[in-house]
């Protein structure tokens, strides 16, 4: 592992440790799936809370992430299995492993230290680096396929719709008359010159979480696995799933509550939960983190 990755490893901390692990309700000789386990942050909370019966099943498409969620683990006593895939996939590892049911789920769908930090993945405004933005680098699509491929149009409603930007035509309009759009610099350039100075940074943040969504297909994979992780927990199994922007938490919000008008949910979060003034003081990339869970009923 290179010193890079080292030290964005140290960096990591996890978003509302002890309220993912008070609403696992983790038992020690169950098992579970942390299916963004990026470096291992909360992985490792869990862990401790495992008997050497007890089983943790970690994925990620980020594989600088699983690098070093490995070595982290490497001489660790406790069982964990990581696979290289995204977590709406979980089905498929689980029926390798010869698992049907599972007492705990944990998904964080925010960005890992890795990726913000990252100068050559261009997943930051700040960032200079090439206008990458795949979690999974051997996909073909990245950032600037996005842009160079999409009409305007289809630009500013991406811009729209995911980023929930209201300047998103005047904005697309400045990308797509941008020459040589490359790195995460220039597309910073772009959005400068169309948005007010007053509320760039927003503006910018929306933009980026946009693009950063097609390129990675966020949404579709989400709602697939809305759709059906309630079939693999186990009966009293858990679901805790930390969303950082208002589209995903709707999403999980709706699903739960659907489930609930079934019966086969219990929705153990009245409204969201957020972090403490003091974990915000320690960790400021928790502000805008939400957690959500819920108990299999039937």
């Amino acid at each position: 592992m290179n010193s890079a990755l080292q030290e964005n490893s140290y960096k990591h901390i996890p978003v509302m440790p002890i309220e993912v692990i008070d609403y696992l309700n983790l038992q020690p000789d169950g098992i579970y799936l942390d299916g963004t386990i990026g470096a291992g942050g909360h992985a490792t909370e869990i862990l401790a809370q495992l008997s050497l019966e007890g089983k943790l099943i970690g994925l990620d498409r980020d594989a600088e992430a699983l690098e070093i969620c490995k070595s982290r683990f490497s001489a660790s006593a406790h069982p964990i299995l990581t696979y290289k895939t995204s977590y709406d996939d979980f089905p498929k590892i689980l029926s390798q492993l010869g698992i049907s049911k599972l007492n705990g789920i944990f998904l964080d769908l925010g960005l890992s230290s890795i990726q913000l930090e990252s100068k050559t993945r261009g997943f930051s405004f700040n960032s200079p680096g090439k206008l990458d933005m795949r979690f999974d680098k051997d996909n073909f699509i990245d950032a600037t396929d996005i842009i160079s491929k999409s009409s305007e149009k289809e630009l500013s409603d991406i811009i729209f719709h995911f980023g929930e930007e209201r300047r998103s035509r005047k904005i697309a309009r400045s990308i797509k008359s941008s020459e040589n759009l490359l790195t995460a610099t220039d597309l910073k350039e772009a959005v400068r010159r169309s948005t007010p100075p007053q509320k760039r940074n927003k503006s910018l943040a929306r933009v980026f979480q946009a693009i950063r969504i097609a390129v990675n297909n966020e949404l579709d994979k989400l709602s697939k696995f809305l759709d059906l992780f309630i079939e693999y927990l186990s009966c009293g199994g858990r679901i805790v799933i930390i969303t950082y922007h208002s589209i995903e938490d709707r999403m999980v919000k709706h699903a739960f509550r659907s489930l609930k008008q079934s019966g086969r949910l219990a929705v153990l979060t009245k409204k969201p939960i957020v972090a403490t003034a003091k974990e915000l003081k320690k960790n400021n990339r928790s502000r805008s983190a939400k957690l959500r869970a819920g108990e299999k009923l039937i």
